[in-house]
């Protein structure tokens, strides 16, 4: 059974970073790509950011390019999420979840990250960015 564990949310001033961890058990995630998401109150889950080891490919959003740095770590089967300069605006729970569908680029780049296409969610981890 897949199982994807976020560890790293808290609260921080903004200008802060913080890293996010998702932990893969069950499966070894370097067949698949993982993506972040966030939801903010009242807002519609959004992707973040995206990695696939199996074809080279990492997703960054608009709002996050250049803040947001995301890799894997194939030993310990996890991706984080290096999220620095932070904004109030930030602010949500974040999400990882595993891409269950076959050419994860392609519908990449014609779709951009849709939470439609993971399966496998993990249970969250909330950001506060404090202006």
């Amino acid at each position: 059974e897949r199982q994807l564990v976020e560890s790293g949310g808290g609260l921080v001033q903004a200008g802060g970073s913080l890293t996010l961890s998702c932990a893969a058990s069950g499966f070894t995630f370097d067949d698949y790509a993982i993506g972040w998401f966030r939801q903010a109150p009242g807002k519609e889950r959004e992707g973040v950011s995206a990695i696939s080891e199996a074809d080279g490919t990492t997703y960054y959003a608009d709002s996050v390019k250049g803040r947001f740095i995301i890799s894997s770590d194939s030993a310990k089967n996890t991706v984080s999420l290096q999220m620095n300069s932070l904004k109030p605006e930030d602010t949500a729970v974040y999400y990882c979840a595993v891409d269950v569908g076959p050419m994860f680029s392609v519908r990449l780049g014609v779709f951009g990250l849709r939470p439609g296409d993971f399966g496998t969610w993990g249970q969250g981890t909330e950001v506060t960015v404090s202006s």
